[in-house]
């Protein structure tokens, strides 16, 4: 069984249907969105079987590998460890949430909508999946295509500039990228043999300075993508532009793919040049976490706010990844699971909120909770987790990473903890404008609901976000399947760095400690 190619089945599943969507009868409007939801539940039924054969203390598993471009030393490979299998799951539950949640979303191109959705969750599974450099530079860069196409096909009327802003600011990134990549067929064919294997590549004897530079184009073109402060000015004008369901899928499950890159690629194959960029790192990421908070307090528009408080967020899991501790990984790892269920919540239920009031203006929304009041809860909670409330799941990974920022320096920690305090004002604030007091908006029903219908939640939206309050209330009090999973992968990386020192547990959960050490 272990020779099946299962995550190249979990790849071309959702790519399949991409291709099949868009050749259905349009008879149907509703016939591309049930076969989307169709195909992305088949991709989440792989996923979680993928899962279930993964053995937590076993490393890179699940292993695919076929010569590509021989003369460049290009390999098709493919493997998931710990940080792999999170993020393909989070990608898996979040697809169908999307088209379930936003089911309106892309009515007036229905297929294009599910098709590009279905392509971004193909080739974003394919990045977390792939253990080859040149192969993982490929589908990053592939990525670009259905996200800009989302971005720019639905939303609002400013989603077109949106929409290349987004795409100038990753292409740069990628340029960047491609040079790093170029760079280390170079350093590998001067060893030896060419290869982009990331097993061969970690082998490798770089020098300090050729270290360092490629280091940098990786962490540019993943700062870029992350975002992190300063190259985060396209995230904001993305999220106010495009529908909900296109921004969870770019800041959820896309913007991940920066995180992921400067775990498995920054730490995996410039462990020397990581912890000599880390004071600059730091700064940076206490800089995104500090001013992100403080853009979000001063919108009026709540999917810019949203947009702005993961800026605050990406701040924190990047702060986790380069104070090098087994505390800040685990938590920076678990951070990137948690803020995709909380963020992807908050997004959904604007979304909702959004439709029932015709204005993503806060100061025009004030005093909904009495007529929707289970929208009202749910925005709430979603809200609750973004400011890391105990018992909920972001709480676990924030807590992490403060800890590992006092650890490494009381200043940096001090500064972080300020992110904690603003994100209480921004998510309290918000909630208060737009659910209590009087009612300052007239009812305005959305076209598909009838004269008199009810204004709260129908049952297909309660069902999409379920999932989602139901993962962020159980790994709030029940984090020892994540850290199960995330503890081996962050004790090997840190290993490979030369830092050693215990990993964060919970009861019930597993030991997966090295002996203690320091940094």
């Amino acid at each position: 069984m272990n020779d099946f190619p299962w995550l190249t089945v979990l790849v071309a599943i959702p790519l399949v249907g991409a291709a099949v969507v868009p050749f259905l009868p349009r008879t149907s409007p509703a016939l591309a969105k049930q076969v989307g939801v169709a195909v992305s539940l088949v991709t989440l039924a792989v996923a979680v079987a993928v899962a279930l054969q993964f053995d937590v203390d076993g490393g890179m598993q699940l292993e695919e590998d076929h010569s590509w471009i021989e003369a460049f030393g290009v390999h098709y490979a493919l493997g998931v460890d710990g940080l792999g299998l999170l993020l393909i799951l989070l990608t898996a539950v979040l697809v169908p949430v999307v088209l379930v949640g936003a089911w309106h979303d892309g009515d007036a191109h229905p297929s294009s909508f599910v098709a590009w959705t279905l392509a971004l969750e193909g080739l974003s599974l394919a990045v977390f999946a792939a253990t080859d450099v040149f192969l993982f530079y490929v589908v990053f860069e592939a990525t670009l295509i259905p996200a800009y196409f989302l971005i720019g096909g639905f939303g609002r009327a400013g989603r077109s500039a949106a929409a290349l802003k987004f795409l100038m600011f990753q292409l740069a990134g990628g340029l960047v990228l491609l040079g790093s990549v170029i760079g280390l067929y170079v350093v590998s064919a001067d060893a030896g043999t060419p290869s982009y294997l990331l097993s061969d590549l970690a082998e490798l004897d770089i020098s300090t300075d050729a270290g360092r530079w490629l280091f940098a184009g990786f962490f540019i073109a993943f700062a870029v993508k992350a975002p992190l402060f300063p190259l985060h000015t396209w995230l904001a004008d993305t999220t106010e532009n495009a529908t909900p369901g296109t921004s969870i899928l770019l800041v959820c499950v896309l913007d991940k793919i920066g995180t992921f890159g400067m775990l498995r690629f920054c730490l995996g194959l410039f462990p020397e040049a990581s912890q000599w960029a880390t004071p600059l790192v730091v700064t940076l990421a206490l800089i995104s976490i500090v001013y992100g908070a403080l853009l979000a307090i001063g919108q009026d528009d709540v999917l810019r706010l949203i947009g702005l408080t993961s800026l605050s967020h990406f701040g924190f899991i990047t702060l986790g990844i380069f104070v090098f501790s087994s505390q800040g990984g685990s938590g920076s790892i678990l951070y990137m699971v948690n803020h995709g269920l909380g963020t992807a919540a908050l997004f959904l239920v604007a979304g909702y909120l959004i439709r029932r009031r015709g204005t993503t203006l806060i100061s025009e929304m004030g005093g909904i909770e009495k007529a929707t009041p289970v929208l009202a809860g749910l925005f709430l909670v979603a809200g609750l987790a973004t400011l890391s409330l105990p018992g909920l799941s972001p709480f676990i990974s924030e807590f992490l990473v403060i800890i590992a920022a006092f650890d490494y320096h009381w200043f940096v920690g001090a500064v972080a903890v300020t992110g904690i305090v603003l994100a209480a004002i921004y998510v309290l604030w918000t909630y208060q404008r737009i659910m209590t007091g009087p009612d300052t908006r007239p009812e305005a029903l959305p076209e598909d609901m009838a004269p008199g219908a009810r204004r709260d939640l129908g049952l297909r939206e309660v069902l999409a976000v379920a999932p989602l309050m139901v993962g962020l209330v159980l790994f709030g009090f029940y984090p020892a399947p994540l850290l199960d999973v995330s503890n081996p992968a962050i004790d090997s990386l840190l290993e490979h760095v030369g830092v050693s020192d215990d990993p964060p547990t919970v009861a019930g959960g597993g030991d997966h400690g090295t002996e203690e050490g320091g940094h």
